[in-house]
């Protein structure tokens, strides 16, 4: 369990608290590049950190992120008219371009100078793999543009999704590197979802539902090891990925596209679950696509016009209870994605960690709230880049494979675990 003073320090992300500080060391992902998909379309409501942004795209294509309120009364400039290089408020026609800067009070005369005094906060806005990243940090400590496989492949191999999921970051977080309710949740999915069917381990998740953790520390995060005893007496070991804060790369299964996510906070009650699959060597099949689209894999269907799952806790998630007599669904939600959010949902928007009860498999969530802990206490004292900001931490892999008794999984599996351009994910 953790202390209520260690609990706050890491599910506080807004300004000028020290989670705050340290997810603004990070390029991290901002919007969808198609809620942008055109110059001078819409601009769009952007909350991260517990800030209020909003994002649009200028007439020459330049992305920006600036404060949603205009400097003058304060009127959301959503409303704005995207036209000329900026966005004008349409309230008394401030004009402001993609970096913040007021280049246009009508009712001041140019000579006065006075718009050039104006000027919004802003955060560069990035595309990457067909996502837009901000980083939200002093700009001069700013860091290379971020390196994840599934962002730097063609685009035709790989597909990313959001979804909004109503706790906080860390809950989630959680959820992603906690491989021992795969057995149980996830256990229906495992033999019905079409991104996960057929692969040989998915016998060994079934065949042993009591894993042994074993947690080893990466240059950017932890290495979360699940160990399954196999029938011939060797071990099924998948090796989840985290890398600080918030990266959760999910073992491989046969030959479909390896997943993931980012959890990335909104405010401190609500979260963006960004949820990706790739493959490295190929594109991404039709059915593959149209599956990840219909809410299959770790992806969800969403309530028309939002990025709000159909299935939430106001309709119960939907829950099926024949279907979770019946077996085809242990508890009864449907897909793998709703079936760990309302998990997560059901403890509430902060679960309060003073009242667990931890056990060895919670291992990997263990060492993780102290690397995130450490890595706080590092930046407050010492200014130290924390872990995960350098690009080569970024280039990792998560990998399923049997080894025999008594190989160390992280040794074992050195190779395994680093981006190989050219060479398959390690899956069982």
């Amino acid at each position: 369990m953790l202390r209520r003073e260690q609990n706050e320090l890491l599910t506080q992300t807004g300004p000028n608290t020290p989670g705050g500080r340290l997810f603004r060391k990070y390029w991290i992902p901002a919007l969808l590049v198609e809620e942008l998909p055109n110059a001078e379309c819409a601009p769009v409501r952007v909350k991260l950190l517990s800030e209020r942004l909003l994002a649009f795209r200028d007439t020459r294509d330049r992305y920006g992120l600036i404060d949603e309120f205009c400097a003058h009364r304060g009127v959301s400039l959503w409303f704005g008219r995207n036209e000329e290089g900026g966005l004008r408020c349409p309230y008394h026609g401030w004009k402001y371009d993609y970096t913040g800067q007021c280049v246009e009070v009508p009712s001041e005369p140019e000579e006065s100078g006075f718009c050039k005094k104006i000027k919004l906060k802003s955060y560069p806005l990035v595309e990457r793999g067909g996502v837009l990243w901000t980083y939200m940090g002093p700009p001069d400590k700013r860091p290379p543009l971020p390196e994840w496989e599934f962002a730097t492949v063609p685009r035709e191999q790989s597909f990313t999704s959001k979804r909004l999921q109503e706790c906080n970051w860390l809950q989630a977080m959680e959820g992603g590197i906690d491989s021992s309710h795969v057995s149980f949740l996830h256990r229906g999915e495992l033999s019905s979802d079409p991104l996960f069917k057929g692969a040989k381990g998915n016998q060994y998740n079934l065949g042993d539902t009591r894993p042994v953790f074993e947690v080893a520390e990466s240059p950017g995060g932890l290495y979360v090891g699940a160990r399954r005893n196999t029938e011939d007496g060797n071990y099924y070991w998948r090796i989840t990925q985290w890398v600080m804060p918030s990266f959760t790369m999910i073992p491989p299964r046969g030959n479909h596209p390896v997943h993931g996510h980012f959890w990335i906070p909104i405010d401190d009650e609500n979260c963006w679950a960004w949820s990706f699959d790739y493959h490295a060597l190929r594109p991404l099949t039709a059915s593959e696509i149209a599956a990840m689209r219909d809410g299959k894999g770790i992806h969800v269907r969403y309530v028309p016009g939002t990025f709000r799952p159909m299935a939430n806790k106001d309709n119960d998630y939907l829950i099926d209870r024949e279907a979770q007599k019946a077996g085809r669904t242990y508890s009864g939600v449907a897909g793998i994605a709703m079936q760990d959010a309302s998990m997560q949902e059901s403890m509430g928007p902060i679960v309060d960690r003073t009242k667990e009860n931890l056990v060895s498999t919670d291992n990997g969530i263990i060492m993780a709230r102290h690397r995130l802990l450490r890595a706080i206490k590092d930046l407050i004292e010492k200014d130290a880049t924390p872990p995960g900001v350098n690009t080569q931490h970024q280039r990792v892999r998560s990998a399923s494979v049997v080894l025999e008794p008594g190989q160390a999984f992280a040794d074992a599996a050195t190779d395994a675990l680093n981006v190989r351009p050219g060479v398959a994910h390690s899956t069982v």
